[in-house]
């Protein structure tokens, strides 16, 4: 009996190191792809009142992203974006280049759209935010939300990766169920928070929130005119 746990033990010290390497392993790969895409892909490089691609015709600096107007009610905000379109929506920092090379990322590996976009510092961000009782401010962490509630960190990315297909036939969704479930959630978010609080002094940040000017992806980035009274 004594080794029959000893062995146990051995057993689940190892699945635990293992699940760490993969979760480790994964990140790196992930900050690879990010900086090769964001150096092409779909190049939503942008600086204050200059436009380096030819797909975007205008910006918005973030100081301006608070509009003079009226906002509604977060609750009313949270109904209006899931009313007539139930596709989760992916809350990212709009001025971080590694978070705007995920995006990138996201829209190529969802050929089939079933995704939105919308920065946390949009007003529909914050309001989404607060619907789901986070600061307005806190860009902190990403955030998956769906019609039935509101994910971070770890989950957020777990949630986000189900829906994605980066090649014909191969989903992603069993990758992302072995990893909710075999690698536990401290360890996942640990990783996670590694990368998320260095992510300015890996890729740097913009003076902008990036977003889609030309309509190109018109239909997978919220419209911020729908938090408007």
């Amino acid at each position: 009996e004594h080794f029959s746990l000893s062995r146990s033990y051995n057993f689940n010290t190892y699945l635990v190191t293992y699940s760490y390497n993969i979760m480790r392993t994964s990140s790196t790969i992930y900050l690879a792809l990010s900086a090769l895409i964001s150096n092409g892909s779909h190049a939503f490089q942008l600086t204050h009142h200059h436009v380096v691609s030819s797909r975007f015709a205008s910006v918005q600096s973030v100081t301006s992203l608070g509009s003079t107007k009226s906002s509604s009610a977060p609750s009313v905000v949270l109904d209006r974006v899931f009313e007539i379109d139930s596709r989760p929506i992916i809350l990212f920092d709009g001025v971080c280049n590694l978070c705007s090379s995920a995006v990138n990322l996201a829209l190529d590996w969802d050929p089939r759209g079933k995704l939105r976009f919308a920065a946390l510092q949009s007003k529909v961000g914050k309001n989404l935010l607060q619907a789901h009782g986070r600061d307005a401010n806190d860009i902190s962490s990403i955030v998956f939300v769906t019609p039935k509630g509101a994910y971070t960190k770890s989950d957020a990315i777990l949630g986000i990766t189900q829906e994605l297909n980066p090649l014909p036939f191969v989903p992603l969704k069993p990758l992302a169920l072995a990893g909710q479930y075999m690698v536990p959630q401290i360890l996942r978010d640990a990783v996670y928070d590694g990368v998320a609080d260095n992510r300015y002094s890996i890729m740097g940040k913009r003076d902008v929130c990036r977003f889609d000017a030309d309509g190109e992806f018109d239909d997978r980035f919220v419209d911020d005119n729908l938090a408007e009274v």
